[in-house]
């Protein structure tokens, strides 16, 4: 398979792991719909069809960059027109905006790094991706204060709190991806638990440390400091009675998220980075890709 075509398989198969996960406290999956009223798992599918076929071209657009600059620019004139065919597939319904963000960045840092030849792992792709997105969150939010009227939502919130969202995670190469889901993973996969059950340990680890900007617009800085706290519990848990309690303890968040409007979008989205991610090393430390 030519890179294009695998490295757009990999970002539309993590938005599928994604939605499929369940239970996900707040969030849209095959059983629930959250803290969402305007949209549940089939428009998720359908926006995923929407959206799929610009990854190969946030990819190629990397390839074809001579600058990170530049691919910063390039990939964002793709990605308006990936965002306006997700909301022509949902009418209008904002379903994957920080999928699109994440994924098109990485999609475009895999293309810099093979047209560029250089080795294909986790790491390298989110140096490159940081270097890409060098100066965002100056330019976007700490600028736009000023400039802006009225500001935006992450403009207001940064101004308060100052959490950068999927900005600054971009800009810092997902650090919080690399620093608390990617070992939860491993280390769940390590302790004995399947690939599903150690893809919901992360994401709960990713919702009890990730200053989720999704949950600050929907429910204030009490929402957040809540979910960490309800978070952090659900894995201790985890550690002391295992999975079966810790799954039962997660569907139980659902229902008090709901009850709270409280829906960590930004920990689903870092979620499909990981998956990425994972799934992106894989195919080029087994061989399968040349890189």
């Amino acid at each position: 398979m030519i890179p294009s075509q695998k490295i757009s398989q990999i970002a539309r198969s993590a938005l599928l792991k994604e939605i499929n996960l369940s239970p996900k406290p707040g969030l849209v999956d095959r059983y629930d719909n959250g803290a969402h009223s305007d949209m549940d798992h089939a428009l998720f599918l359908e926006s995923i069809d929407a959206i799929s076929p610009f990854f190969s071209l946030f990819y190629e657009s990397g390839c074809a960059s001579t600058s990170s600059k530049e691919t910063l620019n390039d990939l964002r004139k793709i990605g308006v027109k990936c965002e306006n065919a997700m909301l022509s597939a949902t009418n209008g319904v904002n379903t994957h905006k920080g999928g699109i963000f994440a994924l098109g960045l990485l999609c475009g840092a895999s293309g810099r790094l093979i047209s560029n030849n250089q080795e294909c792992t986790l790491k390298n792709v989110c140096i490159e991706v940081s270097r890409i997105c060098d100066g965002l969150l100056r330019n976007d939010l700490r600028s736009g204060n000023e400039r802006c009227a009225p500001p935006t939502a992450g403009q207001l919130i940064y101004r308060q709190y100052g959490f950068g969202g999927a900005r600054a995670e971009a800009e810092s190469g997902f650090l919080t991806v690399q620093r608390y889901a990617l070992p939860a993973y491993r280390d769940a996969l390590c302790d004995g638990y399947s690939v599903v059950e150690s893809e919901l340990i992360a994401l709960i680890s990713l919702i009890s440390k990730n200053n989720d900007t999704n949950v600050i617009s929907r429910s204030g800085i009490h929402g957040l400091n809540f979910s960490k706290c309800t978070a952090k519990k659900s894995l201790n848990t985890l550690r002391k009675k295992g999975f079966r309690d810790f799954e039962t303890e997660v569907s139980n968040m659902n229902t008090v998220f709901v009850s709270r409007n409280i829906s960590p979008g930004g920990s689903a989205d870092l979620l499909s980075v990981m998956l990425f991610l994972v799934d992106f090393e894989s195919y080029f430390l087994n061989g399968e890709g040349v890189c």
